[in-house]
């Protein structure tokens, strides 16, 4: 069960110290996917060990699996994957923290909470705002990936992302994985439990105008 964590508490306006992408990663000039809600990690861990042309940089709110995390990357010595604690609205809302979306050449929101009842909307980590900030600092050609396997949250985050002009759509058949962050389709956890359960999955993607 995953633990639901308030994303509005006020703890989370304090943003940890985040270091330059040359000490994040061995090689700062690879290409950068950024995982938001990352959890513990697993698929960026999966995904690092299998391509080591990308560098991959999580984003979790829970504090006791970053902290897990970054300890399993020390001791596998793993220099494209680095993760952050926090909330990533105000992280990457931060000054301090601009050149990280400048860098990032593609983001995932892969199964996000839902917060299911409609006072809750407002803990969804996709708000128009936080797209609006991404927007204004994401490279062109740079790609949102969203999936989920509830319905409802799916059309609540193709409805703020499709809403904002500088985004488009682009069709899964024309996505170059190949090329991509993710050129062995490695799926997450919860993307495993959904398809073993034969559930339906909802996912796109879009690209910066």
């Amino acid at each position: 069960m995953r633990q639901h964590v308030n994303p509005l508490n006020r703890n989370f306006k304090v943003i940890e110290k985040i270091p330059p992408l040359i000490e994040m990663f061995g090689d700062s000039k690879l290409n950068l996917h950024l995982d938001i809600g990352c959890a513990a990690g697993q698929f960026l861990f999966d995904l690092a060990l299998v391509n080591n042309s990308w560098n991959y940089l999580g984003i979790e709110i829970r504090e006791r699996l970053v902290k897990t995390a970054k300890l399993k990357v020390q001791e596998g010595e793993i220099k494209n994957l680095y993760f952050i604690f926090g909330n990533a609205n105000n992280i990457l809302n931060d000054i301090q923290c601009k050149f990280i979306i400048e860098n990032v050449k593609s983001i995932s929101f892969n199964f996000p909470d839902p917060w299911f009842k409609k006072k809750h909307y407002k803990r969804r980590v996709i708000q128009p705002e936080f797209i609006n900030i991404i927007s204004n600092s994401l490279q062109k050609g740079s790609l949102i990936l969203i999936k989920t396997d509830v319905k409802d949250l799916f059309d609540y985050m193709d409805g703020t992302i499709s809403s904002n002009l500088n985004f488009k759509t682009i069709d899964k058949k024309d996505f170059n994985y190949s090329g991509s962050f993710n050129p062995n389709k490695v799926k997450t956890n919860r993307e495993k439990y959904v398809m073993d359960n034969k559930l339906e999955i909802f996912e796109r993607i879009y690209i910066k105008n």
